[in-house]
């Protein structure tokens, strides 16, 4: 077996600049705003580049686009395939109605109804989506057989060279608006296509801005594939971040992401959440939870980029409302405000009432409660939520338990038996 590895280069300037001239007229020029909240808490210049109001709310149209637009007619004509978790569908949707160009998109069939619905709206009578798998990879399994069964061309969400050119033209624009020295760019890694885009161009443009890669604890699959020094996938992810959720990263993205990232982040999921949540309330933006990942990233930074121009991408903005519960609820978990147990009260009169009265702080609420009485026995288990007002109380809350001899366990750090039970 050779031992020789294929040479991957990085796209080149001009072939960038091509990309944002065909581009011109189809995707927008999406603003490069300060937020001055974020600013103030940071105690940094932070700049938010906002692909979330794009035209199809997401970045991904560019990759798309571009890609279509250097296929011949005889290809077009064949058709074009993808596998998307639903920006990169919707992208690719757009793309084919405004070429009018036949599309197949292969989509998880996790992935949420607000992105599926949008991308029939983008793509009208010009595509067909087709639900398979739990995860990005097997819809992307089943979209390259597609491929292969009608000739036609797929269009990777990431691991192609035209895409990430598209891609990259994001890069072009924040180096245009910034009128200022841009310290730290961070960019969100799902598949690695627009941090290797975007990181192109710095890396020419603007050498000195240090690039931090951003992922979801929960596929951290770029930052697994450095750390190996080659491409891994990961045996299981966590596809609550969907727009990042990639078990396997791309290997053109891998080699150029291997060489231009100064470092990765890696965010726990909840923390995304209290992130969505606090753009939202306060500067009425609304990101999905890849497009918050690098706005989350800062809290892990926040002596590094003290005083520092700082630009995060908000990659997307395709949020779906009745995610609102969840977002919350991961959200309070994460922070410390909400814990779960089960809790044995003796099965006698006044027992619960003697548990409200000694041990429920006075700005605790209960927010879940389950029994059931159970005949001859001494002791029936209760399933009890209690939200917090401040992580502080928590430890008030146990120390009354243990006073009061309520037998009890936590369930929050159980995730096998959380996931049962709650």
């Amino acid at each position: 077996m050779s031992n020789k590895t294929k040479t991957i280069v990085a796209p080149s300037l001009e072939s960038i600049y091509e990309a944002a001239e065909k581009l011109r007229g189809i995707a927008v020029h999406t603003p490069l705003m300060e937020n001055l909240i974020l600013s103030e808490r940071y105690e940094a210049n932070i700049f938010l580049k906002r692909e979330d109001l794009q035209i199809v709310r997401s970045y991904k149209i560019r990759g798309a686009y571009n890609k279509m637009a250097r296929l011949s007619k005889s290809e077009l004509d064949k058709g074009v395939v993808c596998a998307s978790a639903g920006n990169h569908a919707q992208g690719l949707a757009y793309a084919c109605h405004k070429m009018g160009v036949k599309g197949a998109i292969f989509m998880p069939t996790t992935t949420p109804n607000q992105k599926i619905k949008q991308v029939k709206m983008f793509g009208k009578n010009d595509i067909e989506v087709m639900m398979v798998g739990d995860t990005y990879d097997d819809a992307a399994n089943a979209a390259k057989q597609y491929c292969e069964e009608h000739h036609a061309t797929f269009v990777s969400a990431f691991d192609d060279i035209d895409v990430i050119t598209g891609q990259a033209t994001v890069g072009l624009e924040i180096f245009r608006d910034a009128d200022i020295k841009i310290d730290y760019l961070f960019l969100a890694i799902g598949g690695g296509g627009v941090s290797a885009g975007i990181s192109t161009v710095f890396k020419q443009l603007s050498p000195h801005t240090k690039i931090i890669g951003v992922e979801p604890a929960g596929a951290a699959s770029m930052k697994a594939s450095i750390d190996a020094g080659h491409v891994v996938g990961l045996d299981k992810i966590d596809k609550f971040v969907d727009g990042a959720a990639v078990g396997k990263v791309g290997e053109i993205p891998f080699a150029i992401c291997q060489k231009n990232l100064d470092d990765i982040i890696i965010v726990p999921e909840g923390k995304v959440c209290t992130t969505i949540l606090e753009l939202y309330n306060e500067s009425a933006i609304v990101a999905e939870p890849a497009g918050a990942l690098t706005i989350a990233a800062l809290d892990f930074m926040k002596e590094q980029i003290k005083g520092k121009n700082v630009v995060c991408l908000v990659s997307g903005g395709n949020n779906d409302i009745t995610r609102t519960e969840e977002i919350k609820e991961r959200s309070l978990l994460y922070e410390g405000l909400k814990h779960y147990f089960m809790v044995r009260f003796p099965q006698r009169a006044g027992a619960l009432r003697n548990f409200l009265n000694n041990v429920l702080g006075p700005d605790d609420d209960i927010t879940f409660f389950e029994y059931q009485k159970k005949t001859s026995r001494e002791s029936g288990p209760v399933l009890l939520g209690i939200e917090l007002k401040t992580r502080e109380d928590y430890a008030a809350l146990i120390d009354r338990m243990k006073a009061e001899n309520i037998v009890y366990q936590e369930l929050n750090e159980q995730p096998d038996l959380f996931s049962v039970l709650v």
